[in-house]
């Protein structure tokens, strides 16, 4: 072998943010002038070159180059050991290349800097923040917080006493300011207070300074300054609405009460009470020993002559006669409500659902509908009723919930059907919810159900 190459020292020491200089001697023991080259390779490459980079030897001649370690100040290149390797190439002889090792060591350093967020906060009770704290060094370091308040009117807590912060991390405490007295009504008062972040220092340094960061919290009063107009407001308020009822609203219903207490009227009341009691009983249905209507021995009944029982007419004994009472008088409307959901494919044709068939010697008064696109689909959806009766006819994406109430019922004969029919034109996408595969329509209607009284 014709080369020879040795370090000074196989262990250095380089601190973050310095230059360090370690010397190589090489020895061309050829017999040819030589020219030498040099490559650094380990963790410190990145930060690290040999000086000059090349080196030309006579035979039997030695020459010094330099390996500069420039370790950055930063958090990318974390303290302590690490090995390293110096590779020499000959130009002329590649296979008398010598590798020469060594060991560097990275010394700590400590390095914290701290953001409050947000700088300064409002609010009635307390106002909250958050101290930002971030590692710069190369060391996990531990932080204690602290905070110190302007004034005795205010008082600072954080949450944790301190903080341990990884190299190149950041960790957030978070911190509440409440003042000492609440205040109800006023202007608004500036509370300054200064917040610290103490590193604790790492092995063989001194304690850095602490971080000191300058907040402030506004305390705001607990009732608003528009609170007072706003009650003389409303009083004022409901003071003029007290005295348009007395100057006008008042007066004109006493008016048309008195007006509507006619003779005519006081008859026509007197007849109806006499024609719902031709046995005696009251207006309610009572007989005059006072049995109720809901009475077993009672109700439906009247004396005849000779004290006989006999069954007698009598609208309160049984409430609202349905069909097939057998009272002979018009059948009385019963409650009805029905709902349908349908659904449709885009481009497959419109899909109709049924709500409410009328079953025989029965007429429906339909009064009331909602519909409900809860999808957010597009299309037109139609509703009708008794036969090609269309009632509504509906764009899906102009609506989520629609509703119609019909003050003359719309009446639906005997055999007949209420209907919705939809065509899908876009299937909607509800928010937080898998995309459906179909459009889907709901719709819910009320009415009346009324026998057919005969002819």
């Amino acid at each position: 072998m014709s080369l020879t190459a040795s370090l000074d020292a196989t262990s250095v020491t380089a601190a973050p943010g310095e230059v360090t200089a370690l010397p190589l001697q090489i020895l061309n023991s050829g017999r040819t002038v030589e020219e030498y080259h040099f490559e650094v390779v380990g963790a410190c490459a990145a930060w690290s070159a040999v000086e000059p980079a090349v080196l030309s030897l006579y035979p039997g001649d030695s020459g010094t180059v330099s390996l500069m370690l420039r370790p950055p100040r930063d958090a990318t290149v974390p303290a302590g050991e690490t090995t390293f390797g110096i590779r020499v190439m000959p130009r002329g002889e590649a296979a008398d290349t010598v590798v020469p090792e060594g060991r560097v060591t990275v010394l700590p350093f400590t390095e914290t800097t701290a953001e409050l967020v947000p700088r300064s906060s409002n609010g009635s009770r307390s106002g909250r923040h958050q101290l930002a704290v971030d590692n710069r060094g190369n060391v996990p370091v531990t932080v204690r917080l602290g905070a110190r308040p302007g004034t005795e009117q205010a008082r600072v807590d954080f949450d944790v006493p301190e903080l341990r912060i990884e190299p190149g991390e950041a960790r957030f405490g978070k911190l509440r300011i409440r003042p000492a007295r609440r205040m109800w009504r006023g202007t608004p008062v500036t509370h300054p207070f200064q917040v610290s972040a103490a590193p604790q220092a790492a092995e063989g340094e001194e304690a850095p300074p602490p971080v000191l960061v300058d907040g402030s919290y506004q305390q705001d009063p607990i009732l608003p300054r528009w609170l007072p107009r706003a009650l003389i407001t409303a009083a004022v308020l409901v003071l003029a609405l007290v005295g348009l009822w007395y100057a006008l609203l008042r007066p004109a219903v006493k008016s048309a009460a008195r007006e509507a207490v006619t003779p005519e009227a006081v008859r026509s009341a007197a007849a109806a009470d006499r024609s719902q009691a031709p046995d005696g009983t009251g207006p309610d249905g009572s007989g005059p020993d006072g049995t109720g209507p809901g009475g077993s021995d009672s109700a439906g009944t009247g004396t005849g002559p000779g004290g006989a029982s006999g069954p007698t007419p009598s609208p309160g004994a049984s409430g609202a006669s349905g069909p097939g009472s057998g009272t002979g008088a018009p059948a009385a409307g019963t409650p009805t409500s029905a709902q349908v959901r349908v659904q449709d494919g885009v481009g497959g044709g419109p899909n109709t659902g049924t709500a409410l068939e009328v079953p025989a010697g029965h007429t429906f008064q339909l009064t009331d509908i909602v519909v409900q696109n809860p999808q957010g689909d597009a299309g037109t959806v139609t509703v009708t009723a008794g036969g090609n009766t269309r009632v509504l006819s509906l764009g899906l994406e102009n609506f989520r919930d629609s509703d119609y109430h019909f003050v003359t019922p719309i009446q639906v004969p005997a055999g007949s059907k209420v209907t919705m029919t939809i065509d899908c034109r876009r299937v909607g996408r509800p928010v937080g919810a898998p995309a459906p595969a179909r459009c889907s329509t709901s719709m819910f209607l009320g009415g009346t159900m009324r026998a057919d009284t005969a002819g």
